[in-house]
């Protein structure tokens, strides 16, 4: 394991306001990083407009570059004309200016003089060299100068590349690396400083092998983004969508940096772009960004250019039935096996664009990348591709593809006649449990061992490498496993659970018993954890089973039994005499969120969405949640000076009731489904280290439950009286149903304390029995239980 010096970013600059620069600060901001964002003065408005502007645009954009609207309050607009003395301010400073070498190094003379001697000053650039950019800067600057790039949107795809010149300081480049794994979330890959670094390099260039076969085979271009999306593991923007996306003059300026900087590559020929593309280009249809580029959205309609046409026509590609088939084959040797064999066009272009890129990537990575490894990451973390071309070749059985494409190059079919490396059928494939293979070292080269990465306790990994170390079992049972790490903490144990989607089933809901148990007795502290989602809530097949049970003449007190039960493990974690930290990566909704918010203390994933959806399938919150609110109502209420608990309540009652799912973990914060002193991640592979580190600090401090509350005031007759007007209100303007209505009415009757008066004291009892009720009542009803059957059969809500 290697040390790195600490490196502390308290506050940044990215020059350059652009779409990628103002994305780049935005999720400096989400990572709680003040940021100025420079650009040029505009010509009819303040020194900082253009800025200002674009941070302003950020709250526009979708996916949303900004955790919640608020963090843009952490972006402060400037100019380089009246401000580049506060670059002095800033530990990190990045470029994300325009690819124009001679606009870089232009800025770079400008800014240089102002830059702090221990600032870190980075380009992101997509592909130029970075060593004739640190060329251009003062010679005690450049040992703290690096390539640093993001990918688009930068908030969303992990891949940052961190590529040195020479003079880079390599000390400071690890201590780069672990801030930017830890503090931003992002998975870091050492590129070489080669034209476009690896995922640029070896994506564009799978991106024009597609526009090579499409014409080829003569197919559609929706057909191709039918076949080359979520078909083959790849996202629904597939190809020509992606294009639209990226732009379609920055693909044209990538790929002219390779043509223009590859003179010996074998496969130059194929840099350049088709006729019909460069005419869109010319024409100013540039994709997303225009409004319109190889797709076009007239009204609701999706268009789509034809090529030989050069006009735009209805999209309507699909994949064949034949081709269908073999893509659903579970065995990927048999998969390839019937692609290459099949007579069918879409088959002989989905062959040919995996061997050109399978083939491409084996000549090359000697010159590009370190490792196998590092090729497949940049595509998975940088594309957004399940299985990287390395990957996917082995499982496709090593040597029989890598005989097909030595076949298929003797006979000319392949793009370039390059010959496959030595190693290649030397090898049964490049990823095994000792690492990936290097041509460089001529051997496996392991993983990393900066110190950042023994905070990941479940890395994600490829296909053929080892798995990450299972830990010590403790317990375990048809719903979860306790474990521990002692290396890491043998006192803290970790719960994590194995039924499908994580459901609150019953077998779950024995495990977290059983783990308290055994934590109270022989351990310090206890983590719920489990790879996303967290928990999807109660099992809803067991509920509707267990009503068409009465319904049948069975004991209608069983329903009351199961939820009664599901209570008191809420409770049982909310009082367990050790501290219980819930560490939540991934939808954590219903029965989850519930669990989530009675435990000690909650280490989020900032992405992770959370809330109580209940109302979706015609119930109310009856594990603790409902309940949880009066309590934080009345805590509330008690700072105000009537002591009035209802303005919580009313805060709380319409995300409740329109089943509102916080997108993350900043905006479950703002909605209250998660507090704030609880710690949020941007590092999601983090979360079961940092949740282990907090269960140790907690018991470390003496840790003791909470004393169950006692005289809890609630708003009451007149609270539930108030919503029932808001209620009213909405049925009468159509935008809810009856059932929505009788469903709201429980709600507020749960968050106000029952049909008691105004501040009549009531305990955490009382709540849980009023949940309770309410919830069996609506479950009993026939608009709840279709509403439950309507989401077990298609997964989406029903209105009724």
């Amino acid at each position: 394991m290697t040390d790195t010096p600490r490196l502390t970013i308290r506050r940044a600059a990215v020059l350059g306001a652009g779409v990628m620069g103002a994305q780049i600060a935005a999720h400096l901001a989400n990572a709680d990083v003040p940021v100025l964002l420079y650009d040029l003065a505009a010509s009819d408005g303040p020194p900082e407009g253009i800025a200002r502007a674009s941070i302003a645009r950020l709250g526009r954009l979708e996916p949303a570059p900004l955790a919640t609207p608020g963090r843009a309050a952490h972006i402060e607009p400037a100019s380089y004309a009246h401000d580049l003395a506060r670059l002095g301010d800033c530990d990190l400073v990045i470029e994300a200016i325009a690819e124009k070498l001679e606009w870089k190094t232009a800025l770079y003379a400008q800014v240089a003089p102002h830059l702090r001697a221990d600032a870190v000053f980075a380009s992101n650039t997509s592909g130029l060299s970075i060593a004739t950019l640190a060329a251009a800067l003062p010679a005690g600057l450049r040992a703290r100068f690096c390539g640093m790039h993001f990918f688009n949107p930068p908030r969303y795809l992990p891949l940052v590349e961190l590529i040195r010149h020479p003079d880079s300081d390599p000390q400071l480049l690890d201590a780069l690396e672990t801030w930017l794994t830890s503090w931003l979330g992002k998975h870091v890959l050492r590129a070489p400083d080669t034209p476009n670094f690896i995922a640029n390099r070896v994506g564009v260039f799978s991106m024009l092998a597609v526009l090579r076969h499409t014409q080829t085979f003569g197919l559609g271009l929706d057909e191709v983004d039918a076949l080359t999306g979520p078909a083959i593991g790849r996202p629904k923007s597939a190809t020509y969508r992606t294009a639209d996306v990226v732009g379609l003059d920055t693909l044209a300026h990538v790929v002219d940096t390779l043509r223009s900087t590859l003179p010996e590559d074998p496969w130059r020929a194929s840099f350049t772009l088709p006729d019909w593309l460069q005419a869109l280009i010319a024409r100013g249809a540039l994709g997303q960004k225009t409004g319109a580029g190889i797709y076009r959205k007239d009204g609701r309609t999706i268009r789509v250019l034809d090529p030989a046409s050069a006009d735009y026509r209805d999209s309507r590609g699909t994949v064949a039935a034949e081709v269908a088939a073999i893509l659903a084959r579970r065995d990927p040797v048999a998969r390839f096996a019937a692609l290459r064999a099949s007579a069918h066009p879409q088959a002989r272009f989905l062959w040919a664009i995996f061997r050109d890129l399978f083939h491409y990537c084996a000549v090359h990575l000697a010159d590009i990348a370190d490792s196998a490894r590092d090729i497949d990451c940049a595509l998975r973390w940088g594309f957004g591709w399940a299985l990287g071309p390395f990957e996917t070749w082995q499982a496709a059985g090593w040597r029989a593809v890598a005989e097909a494409i030595e076949a298929d190059r003797v006979a000319g079919r392949t793009l370039s006649d390059a010959p496959l490396p030595a190693w290649v059928p030397a090898l049964e494939g490049v990823h095994t449990p000792a690492g990936s293979y290097s041509p460089r070292r001529g051997s496996f080269a392991p993983r990393s061992t900066l110190a950042v990465y023994a905070r990941q306790l479940c890395p994600e990994r490829l296909l053929g490498e080892a798995a990450p170390e299972a830990g010590e079992t403790l317990f375990e049972n048809a719903g979860a496993r306790l474990w521990r790490r002692p290396d890491i903490d043998a006192r803290i144990g970790v719960l994590s659970f194995t039924s499908k989607m994580h459901a609150l089933t019953e077998p779950v809901l024995a495990a977290i018993h059983a783990a308290l148990d055994l934590a109270e007795a022989q351990l310090d502290g206890l983590v719920l954890w489990q790879r996303p989602p967290f928990a999807v809530g109660a099992d809803l097949r067991q509920m509707r089973a267990e009503v068409m049970a009465v319904e049948d003449g069975g004991d209608p007190q069983r329903l009351d039994d199961i939820v009664a039960f599901f209570q008191r493990t809420a409770l049982r974690l909310k009082y367990a005499r050790v501290p219980v930290v819930a560490a939540i990566d991934g939808l954590a909704l219903g029965g989850g969120c519930e669990f989530a918010m009675q435990v000690a203390h909650r280490v989020f994933a900032l992405e992770a969405p959370i809330g109580l959806v209940e109302a979706g399938v015609g119930l109310i919150p009856a594990g603790g949640g409902c309940k949880e609110f009066v309590l934080r109502a009345a805590r509330i209420g008690a700072q105000t000076a009537n002591r009035d608990p209802f303005a919580a309540v009313q805060t709380a009652f319409l995300p409740i009731a329109t089943a509102q799912v916080a997108k993350n973990a900043r905006e479950a914060q703002e909605i209250g489904f998660a507090q704030p002193s609880d710690d949020v991640l941007l590092a999601a592979a983090e979360l079961p280290y940092v949740a282990i580190r907090r269960a140790r600090a907690l018991a470390e401090t003496g840790y003791r439950p909470p004393l169950p509350p006692r005289a809890v005031p609630v708003a009451g007759r007149d609270g539930i009286a108030t919503l029932e007007m808001l209620l009213v209100n909405l049925r009468a303007g159509g935008q809810i149903s009856e059932h929505d209505y009788r469903i709201g009415r429980a709600l507020a009757e749960a968050l106000c304390g029952g049909a008691v008066d105004p501040g009549t004291c009531v305990d955490e009892t009382w709540l849980l029995g009023l949940e309770r009720r309410l919830f069996v009542e609506l479950l009993q009803t026939p608009e709840t239980q279709a509403r439950i059957a309507h989401m077990l059969e298609t997964g989406k809500p029903l209105r009724n």
